[in-house]
């Protein structure tokens, strides 16, 4: 197969990406990925030629930002993995323009899961990481979850902070992780709240949003109230209370849930 006909593979795999038709550049990266693999150029070696390795680096990281819109998490991680042979290989210049997007989008993945061990020592490889946008995003995040400032954490997922559409897919992930959270602590600290309350307390938009996640809980609703399954060990558990209180601070009506 000619560098040509390589490049019209990329150059139409591009443009389904640019003109978000996610589901056709999905088909196409299945014949890219095959046309690297004709070429040797699946993982970098000193014997394949630097235009092809270029042309392979951004094949998989548009393969990367494809299944994050396709919300493939799996997939996003097989690409991830396959980049850094790319990204820790020197020779191959100039250096991509998308490498700190694409880790940021990792460290962000890494986040919604909660794997902060993952997160730590992936960042642990980074320089100065707090002086990129794409990387301080994420490290920004961690540092808020571990404070319990999860009202924090919101507010930047809803700002002009994120740096790119591809962390707004993944913020969503992290944000359904953090109400997953509050609401098991909440179970614990709390036998019912106003439904009102709940929209602040589960970063929801409105009441209609709040009665979807208790039914889809499992929670019993009753007179304009949540009521959570109770039992001796949930009512002897208050650290789970401090939690939610650092969750609401910002709330107005933080003394009524109790």
């Amino acid at each position: 197969m000619a560098d040509k006909e390589l490049q019209l593979i990329y150059q139409g795999l591009k443009r389904s990406f640019t003109s978000r038709d996610y589901q056709s550049a999905s088909q196409q990266l299945t014949a890219a990925k095959i046309a690297l693999l004709q070429r040797n150029a699946l993982i970098p070696t000193p014997f394949t030629p630097r235009s092809i390795l270029l042309t392979a680096r951004e094949i998989l990281e548009l393969g990367a930002l494809i299944n994050i819109h396709t919300e493939d998490e799996s997939a996003f991680s097989r690409y991830y993995s396959q980049l850094q042979p790319f990204y820790d290989d020197q020779t191959i210049t100039p250096p991509s323009p998308n490498k700190s997007k694409v880790i940021g989008l990792h460290l962000l993945l890494l986040l919604s899961k909660n794997d902060i061990a993952e997160f730590h020592t992936a960042l642990e490889t980074l320089e100065a990481p707090e002086q990129d946008p794409y990387i301080k995003y994420p490290v920004m995040l961690e540092r808020w979850l571990m404070e319990g400032s999860y009202d924090k954490v919101w507010n930047a997922t809803k700002s002009s902070e994120v740096p790119s559409e591809e962390y707004s897919i993944f913020t969503r992930i992290l944000v359904n992780t953090i109400r997953n959270e509050i609401a098991m602590c909440s179970e614990k600290a709390y036998p019912s709240i106003p439904i009102l309350n709940g929209i602040n307390l589960f970063f929801l938009s409105s009441e209609r949003e709040v009665v979807e996640f208790a039914t889809e809980k499992g929670w019993h609703i009753l007179d304009g109230r949540i009521y959570f399954p109770q039992d001796d060990e949930n009512r002897e558990v208050l650290e789970a209370g401090s939690i939610i209180e650092n969750t609401v601070a910002y709330a107005k009506e933080l003394e009524t849930i109790v």
